[in-house]
C-alpha cells in the first residue's frame, strides 16, 4: 500500500500538528508501508492565503499524481475535491470552541467549513477520546471515527536527567491564548526562586505576557525563548526542574507527553485531553486555581529528589503509552480498511 501523506506543517517552524506528521511519516516507514510525503516548501503554511491554496488547490493535486492508494489529510484541514478515498485526522475543535478571539475568516475556514468536510472523509482520526467526544458533538455523530493516540518521539526516551541548581520551570507550546502561558507567569510572585522559560513560537497573545511579567516586575525571571530546535529543545528537559503544561484546551498535548516520557516532573491542568494523557501520573489542577498551582510547583521544589523519583517510575509506562508504532500500525488498519 502506497499512502500520500499531506506533511505541509512540519515545513520550517513544526509546532504540535507538524511534529506529528514528521514523527508519522517516519513510524509508517519504519513499519514498512511505503509513504508519498506531501509538500511544497516555497508555500507558507502559516500564512492564511498560502494555507487555502496548499488544502484546496496543491495537496489534491500531488495527491492525484502521488500513485497512493489513500490519502492521509493529517493537518485537520480538507479539499474540497478528493480523487482518492481520504483519511483525515481531526486533532481538534478548537476553532469552533475556544478561537472566537481570531479573524472571522480564518473560523470560518477551519471551523465552520471544515466540520461540514469531515463528514465526507472516509475516516476520521481523533487523537483522544476528549477529542472524539468533541467531533462527535460538533460535526454529528459518525461510525467511521477512530481514536488513535499519537506516539511521542522516541528521543524524549533516550533524554537523561541533569537538572540545574537552580529551579526552573519549562512550558513547551506555541505563546497562544488558549495554552494559557499567564498561568505559569503569575504563580511566579508565590514561588520566588523558580525561573520560567516559555518555548514556542508566537502570537498576539505574546504582547500580553510580555505586559505581564512587566507589570510583576519578573523580567529577570522569565525567558521567552521563541521557537527553538530539537537539540536545545532536549537540553531544556534535561536540566529543567519541572514542566508546566496550563493549556485549558488541547486535543492532545505533546508538551505533557513529552514530558512523561523525558522523565521530567510535570503538573498539568485538568481540562480537555490532559486528563487522558496525564492519567495517574501527572498531578493535574484547575487552570485558574493561581493557588493549586503554587501548591502544586512548591511540593516538586521542596523535595526535588521525590519529584524525580516518582517521575522515573511513571516515565517506562508513558514511553509504552505513547508509541509511534502502535501508532503508525492503527493507522495501517485504518488505510487498508478505507482502500477496499
Amino acid at each position: 500500500m502506497r499512502v500520500a501523506l499531506d506533511t505541509q506543517l512540519a515545513v520550517g517552524t513544526s509546532t504540535g500538528i507538524g511534529v506529528y506528521q514528521r514523527d508519522l511519516a517516519e513510524a509508517l516507514v519504519a513499519g514498512g508501508t511505503e509513504v508519498k510525503a506531501l509538500q511544497f516548501p516555497a508555500l507558507d503554511p502559516w500564512r492564511f492565503d498560502r494555507r487555502v491554496l496548499w488544502d484546496q488547490a496543491v495537496l489534491p493535486l500531488l495527491a492525484m499524481r502521488s500513485g497512493a492508494d489513500v490519502l492521509h489529510a493529517s493537518s485537520g484541514t480538507l479539499p474540497l475535491v478528493r480523487v482518492l478515498p481520504t483519511v483525515v485526522t481531526v486533532h481538534d475543535m478548537a476553532w469552533l470552541r475556544v478561537q472566537s478571539h481570531t479573524r472571522a475568516y480564518a473560523r470560518a475556514y477551519f471551523g465552520t467549513l471544515m466540520k461540514h468536510l469531515y463528514r465526507s472523509a472516509d475516516a476520521v482520526l481523533t487523537d483522544s477520546i476528549f477529542a472524539r467526544d468533541e467531533f462527535l458533538t460538533l460535526a454529528g455523530a459518525r461510525n467511521n471515527v477512530h481514536v488513535v493516540t499519537p506516539g511521542v518521539d522516541e528521543r524524549f526516551a533516550a533524554i537523561v536527567r541533569r537538572p540545574r541548581a537552580r529551579a526552573l520551570a519549562l512550558v513547551v507550546g506555541t505563546v497562544e491564548r488558549r495554552k494559557n502561558l499567564l498561568r505559569a507567569v503569575e504563580l511566579l510572585p508565590a514561588v520566588p526562586e523558580l525561573e520560567l522559560v516559555a518555548v514556542g513560537p508566537p502570537t498576539p497573545y505574546l504582547d500580553e505576557v510580555r505586559a505581564r511579567v512587566a507589570e510583576l516586575g519578573l523580567g529577570e525571571r522569565v525567558t521567552l525563548l521563541g521557537y527553538v530546535g530539537r537539540a536545545e529543545l532536549d537540553t531544556l528537559y534535561a536540566k529543567a526542574t519541572l514542566a508546566l503544561v496550563p493549556s485549558r484546551y488541547e486535543g492532545f498535548g505533546y508538551a505533557l507527553g513529552e514530558a512523561l516520557c523525558a522523565g521530567l516532573p510535570v503538573v498539568a491542568a485538568r481540562s480537555s485531553s490532559l486528563v487522558e494523557v496525564a492519567g495517574e501520573d501527572a498531578p493535574l489542577i484547575d487552570p485558574d486555581d493561581n493557588d493549586g498551582w503554587v501548591d502544586a510547583v512548591r511540593e516538586i521544589i521542596d523535595d526535588r529528589d521525590a519529584a524525580e523519583e516518582r517521575a522515573a517510575g511513571v516515565r517506562p509506562r508513558a514511553i509504552a503509552r505513547f508509541s509511534w508504532r502502535l501508532a503508525a500500525a492503527a493507522c495501517v488498519a485504518i488505510y487498508e480498511l478505507v482502500d477496499r
